[in-house]
């Protein structure tokens, strides 16, 4: 089956080359593709298949270790640093901010949602202005703006925080939660490092 290019940076193949590639390009260690598969959340075959087009494409490196191949970014090619830096911007929004929020106390859930969470579903429009971020729960605000103090610059655009204690987030009838609510979202993993949920 075709994949459609995705929305955020239609250049690539799909949205699983794109976050795939992010995750080799910008995770500390290696990675296999049963580990890709279990993080990006996708069928193994599929993510080998992915993995085997970018060795091919010498965007990759894989190291046979037993039965695995280990992989790693072609640090040689010079086209991995600017490729990393593309997916930083496009795809790296919820991966910069659930791994900045990961282990503050107080937070509950978070979310990507806005422009940038309905371009990562594949949502149609230009290209996102700001990266909108919900916290619910009661955390340490400053401990959260220390946290996220650098990623405008990183991400090349502005991160904006919005707050929902859990009874507001659980109120259906409050404007603001249904509008998000019945937007695409972008949950982040913030109690341990894993895939950015969709």
């Amino acid at each position: 089956m075709r994949s459609e290019a995705p929305a955020l940076m239609p250049i690539f193949r799909s949205a699983l080359q794109a976050r795939l590639l992010l995750h080799v390009l910008t995770t500390p260690g290696t990675s296999t593709a049963a580990d890709l598969a279990h993080t990006l959340g996708a069928p193994e075959t599929t993510v080998s298949r992915e993995v085997r087009r970018l060795l091919d494409a010498g965007l990759l490196r894989g190291e046979r270790v037993g039965r695995a191949v280990v992989l790693h970014p072609a640090t040689d090619n010079p086209a991995t640093e600017p490729l990393r830096q593309l997916l930083v911007v496009t795809y790296g929004p919820a991966q910069a901010v659930e791994r900045a929020l990961t282990g503050i106390a107080g937070i509950d859930e978070a979310y990507v949602h806005g422009s940038w969470a309905a371009r990562f579903h594949g949502e149609p429009g230009p290209p996102p202005g700001d990266v909108d971020v919900l916290v619910v729960g009661a955390p340490d605000r400053a401990q959260v703006d220390d946290a996220l103090d650098g990623l405008d610059a990183t991400l090349g655009r502005e991160v904006n925080v919005t707050y929902a204690s859990p009874s507001r987030w659980a109120d259906a009838t409050d404007p603001f939660v249904q509008h998000v609510r019945s937007r695409p979202l972008v949950g982040l993993d913030v109690h341990r490092r894993g895939q950015v949920a969709s």
